[in-house]
Order: C-alpha cells, then sequence, then structure tokens
C-alpha cells in the first residue's frame, strides 16, 4: 500500500550528495531575531526559540503560509526532557547551513507532544504506518492541508549505515516535491484514509467476563522475566500498570506465581539505576535488561503511576521496602516537581551541562571524599567501581550509577549515615532541564496516588497536598465558562496575551481528572463528587462518540484535525478510554447515575475482549474490566470523621488493597444526599460501616475487627485464576 512513500527514502539513499545552500532569506529572516517561539507556554517550544530555523507553532499560521509559497511543512515532535530531541537539535536544527536549507525548502512546524497529544497522535500513527516503528524525535513532511506524506523520527547529521543524513532526507523529499508531487498527494490520501479507520473495529466485540482476566494473567506470565522482572526485552519499561493489575489480581487469588511477578519486578527496578537512589523517584526506562542503566529523565507520570504500583505492593505484602520507595518516591515529587501554588511540574531532563546523567554518576573519588570511614560499605552496597558502570556515548564522561547490588537488601547503617551527605553533595551540582508546565492530565494521575498514599500511610500533610492540587487544577486550569484546559506555565511572563494556561483539555485530561476526584471524595470528603460529576459530564457531552463506544480524543469544541481519533491503548500513561471505563465506573457506584455506567459499559464491551489476549496493550482498562466483571463491593461508613472509631473503620478500608470496590464516609445528615450508599443510614451518632453489594447491604458493623471480616467474606466469592 505504502510502496511510493518509498521512493522518498530511496532517493534520499540514491542521491549520494546534499550540497550546502548558500544562505539564503529564510536564514536572514530567522537570525533576525527570536523565532515565534520565544513566547509559547512550551518550555521545549522555548528550547527552540534561538533556532536559526525560521520555526512556526503549529496553527493556521504555518499552513496559510505553506500553501501561500507552495511549500511543503516539516513537523518536529518531541518533548523536553526528550535526549535523541536534543541530539537532533544540536546536530540539525541549531546548525546555520542545516536551518537555511530548512527555512528555504520547507516551512517548519514545532510540536510538544505533552501539549499536543491529538497531533502527535495523529501523525504518530502515520509514521508507525509508513515506518513500522516510532518515536521522539518525530519528523514528518506533510501537504500544506496538513496530509502526511513522508516521516520517521531521528535523523542524524551525516550519513549513517541504512541511516540517510537529516539534510539528504530534506534534499529528497524537496526533489519529489518539485518533479513527483502527484505521487505525494495520492500517497498522502491513502495515509490519511488508512488512519481514519476506526481503531475500535480492529477490536473482536465480545462477552465480558472473568475468563478474560484469567487469559490476561496467564499472558503476562508469559512475558514474564524470571531472572530481572519485567515483562520483555530491553529497552525495558516498568509497566507499572501491569504490575497494579497483578496486585488486583493477588488479592482475589493469592497465587505465589503472581507473587513472584510482583515482587522480582518491583525488586528490581527499586534496586536499579533506573531508581534514583539518593533523591527518590524513577527514570524513564532503562537500557537493558536488569534496570541499571536508564534514559535518566524523570517524568510525572511514571513517577505517579510506579507509586500506585508499590504502594498497592506493601498494602498486600506488608513488605517495608516497597513502602519506603513509596515515602521517596512522593517526597521527590514534592520537593522537586512542585509549584508553590499546588501545580506538580511535568519532567526533569536526561542531561545537566550537556552530558546525558552527569546529575545522578559518582566517581569512586568523590563517594570516598564524603562517605568518609563509611565508604568502603557505600561502595558494596552500590556496586561502587574505580571505572565505573556508564559511558557517556557523545562526550565519553565517565561515572557510577549507584544501584543495590543485593536487591532486597535493606540500606545499612553506614549507607543510611551516607545518603543525606551524598544528597546534599549532589544539590551542588547542576541540575538537569525542569519542564515546568503543569499538565492537568499528568497532575490528576499523580493526584489520585498521592492521595490514595496518603489515606493509606495516615500522612495528612500527603492529603493537604492533594487538596491544594485539587483546588489549583480546578482553578487554574478551568476557564470562567467551566471548560477545562491541558496545560498551565508556571512562567506568569511568558504568555502575557494568553495567560498561563492553554490548549483546551483533552479525553485524557477530562478521565484522569475523574478519576483523581472520584479519589478524593473516598479518601477525603464526600463533596469532591460534585466537581468528579462536572468533570465526568463534560466528558460525556465533548468526547463520547454519538454513534458508537468510546470516547474521542478530542471534543466537539476543539479544532479538528485531519482525522479523529479515539485514544485506546495503555502506553507510557493509560489511554483515555480505559481511564473513563474506571472513573466512569466508580462514579456510577458512588452516584447511582446510570448514565456512567451505560458510557463505560459500551467502551468495555467493544474493546475489554481483547485485554485477555494483549494485557500489557491494556494494562489499566484490565482494573476496569475487573470492575465489570467481579461483583462490586460498595462500603459506606457513617460517623464523625474526627471520632475515633470513625477513623478506625477507614484504616481497615483505607489500608488494604480491596479490589473493584469503592467507599465513602459521611456524618449523617446534610452531604450524604450525594450517594444512595448514605440512604437510611442515620443512626444514634455511632460509627457504623455497611458493606454493600449493589447497594444492598450487610448489617452494620461497629468496630475494625468485624469489618474485617465482612470484607474478607465479600472477597471470599471472587477467583482469578491462572488456566
Amino acid at each position: 500500500m505504502w510502496a511510493r512513500m518509498w521512493k522518498v527514502p530511496k532517493l534520499a539513499r540514491e542521491a549520494g550528495r546534499v550540497e550546502a545552500q548558500s544562505v539564503g532569506p529564510g536564514y536572514r529572516a530567522a537570525m533576525a531575531g527570536h523565532n515565534r517561539l520565544a513566547s509559547e507556554t512550551s518550555p521545549y517550544l522555548r528550547q527552540h526559540r534561538d533556532n536559526p530555523v525560521d520555526w512556526y507553532a503549529w496553527g493556521d499560521d504555518a499552513f496559510a503560509r505553506a500553501r501561500d509559497d507552495d511549500k511543503p511543512i516539516f513537523l518536529s515532535v518531541g518533548y523536553s526532557a526528550c535526549h535523541w530531541c536534543h541530539v537532533m537539535a544540536h546536530e540539525s536544527f541549531e546548525d546555520p547551513a542545516t536551518a537555511a536549507l530548512m527555512n528555504d525548502l520547507f516551512v517548519n512546524v514545532k510540536v510538544d507532544r505533552e501539549e499536543r497529544p491529538d497531533v502527535d497522535g495523529v501523525y504518530m500513527q502515520a509514521v508507525q504506518a509508513m515506518t513500522g516503528r516510532g518515536g521522539w524525535p518525530m519528523s514528518v513532511w506533510l501537504m500544506p492541508d496538513g496530509r502526511p506524506f513522508y516521516g520517521g523520527t531521528y535523523y542524524p547529521n551525516d550519513d549513517r549505515p541504512g541511516m540517510p543524513s537529516f539534510r539528504r532526507v530534506c534534499e529528497a523529499v524537496a526533489d519529489a516535491w518539485r518533479e513527483r508531487r502527484s505521487d505525494l498527494s495520492e500517497s498522502a490520501e491513502k495515509l490519511t484514509e488508512a488512519i481514519d479507520t476506526p481503531e475500535l473495529q480492529a477490536a473482536t466485540a465480545g462477552d465480558l467476563d472473568p475468563a478474560l482476566l484469567s487469559a490476561a494473567l496467564q499472558n503476562i506470565g508469559a512475558q514474564f522475566d524470571a531472572r530481572d522482572g519485567g515483562f520483555g526485552r530491553a529497552p525495558k519499561f516498568p509497566q507499572a500498570m501491569t504490575i497494579d493489575f497483578l496486585c488486583h489480581a493477588y488479592v482475589a487469588n493469592p497465587s505465589p506465581d503472581t507473587a513472584t511477578m510482583i515482587r522480582t519486578s518491583l525488586d528490581a527496578m527499586a534496586a536499579g539505576g533506573i531508581y534514583d537512589q539518593i533523591g527518590g523517584g524513577f527514570a524513564r526506562y532503562s537500557t537493558d535488561d536488569f534496570w541499571l542503566t536508564p534514559h535518566f529523565e524523570k517524568m510525572l507520570y511514571d513517577n505517579a503511576l510506579l507509586t500506585r504500583a508499590y504502594l498497592h505492593a506493601y498494602l498486600i505484602t506488608g513488605e517495608s521496602r516497597y513502602r519506603r520507595v513509596v515515602e521517596e518516591t512522593v517526597e521527590y515529587v514534592l520537593r522537586d516537581l512542585h509549584h508553590p501554588d499546588g501545580g506538580f511540574f511535568s519532567a526533569e531532563d536526561a542531561d545537566s551541562e550537556g552530558i546525558e546523567g552527569k546529575f545522578y554518576l559518582w566517581s569512586r573519588e568523590e563517594i570516598r571524599e564524603v562517605c568518609g570511614d563509611d565508604a568502603e560499605e557505600v561502595e558494596r552496597y552500590y556496586g561502587i567501581t574505580a571505572g565505573g558502570n556508564f559511558i557517556d556515548p557523545h562526550t565519553d564522561f565517565r561515572g557510577n550509577i549507584l544501584h543495590v547490588v543485593n536487591r532486597t537488601e535493606a540500606p545499612p547503617a553506614a549507607v543510611q549515615r551516607s545518603r543525606p551527605k551524598l544528597f546534599e553533595r549532589r544539590s551542588r551540582r547542576v541540575r538537569p532541564g525542569l519542564d515546568d508546565k503543569v499538565l492537568l492530565g499528568w497532575n490528576a494521575l499523580f493526584l489520585a496516588a498521592l492521595a490514595e498514599a496518603g489515606a493509606a500511610f495516615e500522612r495528612a500533610d500527603w492529603l493537604d497536598a492533594a487538596r491544594t492540587n485539587a483546588r489549583f487544577l480546578l482553578r487554574e486550569l478551568r476557564r470562567d465558562d467551566g471548560r477545562l484546559l491541558r496545560s498551565w506555565q508556571a512562567d506568569a511572563d511568558v504568555h502575557p496575551a494568553t495567560g498561563r494556561a492553554r490548549h483546551l483539555a483533552y479525553a485524557e485530561d477530562h478521565a484522569a481528572l475523574t478519576e483523581a476526584l472520584v479519589t478524593m471524595a473516598e479518601v477525603d470528603d464526600v463533596v469532591w463528587l460534585d466537581d468528579a460529576r462536572e468533570v465526568a459530564d463534560q466528558l460525556l457531552v465533548l468526547f463520547a462518540d454519538p454513534d458508537g463506544p468510546g470516547f474521542f480524543t478530542v471534543g466537539d469544541d476543539a479544532e479538528q484535525l485531519i482525522v479523529r481519533q479515539k485514544d485506546l491503548f495503555d502506553n507510557a500513561t493509560p489511554s483515555a478510554n480505559s481511564l473513563a471505563a474506571s472513573a466512569l465506573l466508580r462514579l456510577a457506584a458512588l452516584t447511582g447515575d446510570a448514565r456512567y455506567e451505560t458510557a463505560a459499559n459500551a467502551s468495555l464491551r467493544a474493546v475489554g475482549p481483547a485485554a485477555g489476549s494483549h494485557p500489557t496493550t491494556f494494562a489499566y482498562l484490565l482494573t476496569a474490566l475487573e470492575r465489570r466483571v467481579l461483583p462490586p463491593i460498595e462500603i459506606a461508613i457513617v460517623g464523625d470523621p474526627d471520632d475515633p472509631a470513625t477513623r478506625d473503620l477507614r484504616r481497615e478500608v483505607l489500608g488494604r488493597l480491596i479490589p473493584a470496590s469503592v467507599t465513602l464516609t459521611a456524618t449523617a445528615g446534610p452531604g450524604t444526599e450525594r450517594s444512595p450508599l448514605f440512604e437510611g443510614r442515620a443512626g444514634d451518632g455511632t460509627p457504623l460501616a455497611y458493606v454493600c453489594e449493589h447497594f444492598a447491604c450487610r448489617l452494620p458493623v461497629a468496630d475494625a475487627d468485624a469489618l474485617r471480616s465482612e470484607i474478607d467474606a465479600a472477597l471470599a466469592g471472587r477467583s482469578i485464576e491462572r488456566s
């Protein structure tokens, strides 16, 4: 189907040379001052404001310029913490000769994939259709109407075996544009038609039953790396959502095999270089099978999802090392990714001082200088050697990535004494770059994890931070008319014309925020249900497909791209449709509103059957599917939250993992009308807990032991077994 597209890379290989063009008007225009990215809210876009490339941000101006000048558009998509994005920028976009070529041949557009996941999603699907793979930086050439006709990812500045240089590709694309434009237009039309095929048609609709969960468990086991944990081979991603599903499955059926998958994976990651042994928090992924060498960028969403996975593992195992990881990861985010007003920043870069991982690397000499008499034990525990275990390929900078050699060994006293000293010494270094935009969906993911962990560990300070964040999101990322926004910029002076918040929020943002607000209602105050319902109603009105199941990525009121997609697959973050299914089922169980359940069930019936066969692709969806196919457990606690007896009842519920359940606490009287779980629960003032299924409740209990027995009895009828 894509035969004609392959003429472009073939031309790029056969061209044999790329001549440096003379400095033309495009280069002179760009060099006259900052390009158009200087006032953008995205830190990634502003990183390119001094490039000699005449960049546009995505928008009508770029497409009008392309039509007027009769040029193709070169679309470059990346994000601020992307190491190879920085490499390509340094090699090509900062090079005057390459910039001159780009300015004369194309209209150049920069996009931050984190601010514009709709743009990224459409053109990533096109690149994957053309090349069979994707990634960032993403490089795509478009017709002036936005249809893609050629693309790839990173291109080097010089030819490499099987990999033409970026300038060679630019020349080949331009030649095809001049000489064979009709072929490019035909290819663009076919490609657009292909990516416009609804993805739900690829899923096999069918019945939903617990057998799907059993199949998912079996297929996860087939991918498990028994030696080093995780699933599949390097590059290895944490797959926190898969591990979280395993925790749920373990509660239903405490199989030793399931426990092994959970423990081996979490122990290996927490001991590896992917985990910051000094400052807490996880890097994006490991470049090897055993979690030693990461790409060092730290993303908010990874730390949100891993906080949840380690929390749930702690709740089912009681292992103190998992609690420690939760505490250190939360403290990392609150310390290093926290805006004073309450928002959480997006990421920290992999590079500092132009060297990948330099901030995190240690020489043996520095370890000995800082740790003194404890150095020998620190070196043993963290695997420190004279030659180090990491070399930056671009600069030959060498050092040690700290990792725990004996994965489950608790830190000895010498290490505990030395960690604060090492942290203080490291704090003097040049920190990696900070992406200080606040993204609604990613904040909601961390908000949910923070609130749940704060309740489970009875950390009032974490719950305070969660409340502050929730209020911040509902205040700063919501217009006066109630419409939610995607991205907020910490620097008030960056874009005074449009303010700190820009871009309409997506289905992902609405679904994640609904999920987080439901969590806040469960662990904090039932009043958060009002906000959850308002956000969920926007999700239904703006994003639901009126002609089929599921939710579109962009709302009816937003810019419509060449195709309107649905985000279905759980990748680095949960998909919008997985988040929506989980959030809406929870909201339906708490409010009794059938609209939410109907919308969630439609999505699950369309996509759910595929989750059993492809569990890591639908890992978050599996927990929503669990809510659909297992008997629900609803827990209502009626009592003054400050009463010690009420706190005991809440501690029993919030201090354990109860899959496919919902819980609310309220004092009898005003406020209980928000949920049918409180109907007829006036009582005599004695704190009572009710364990219910489909709003039909057992006799109330007044003490934690009795409540534990009631919950155990409700769980006893469930089973997820490996076939």
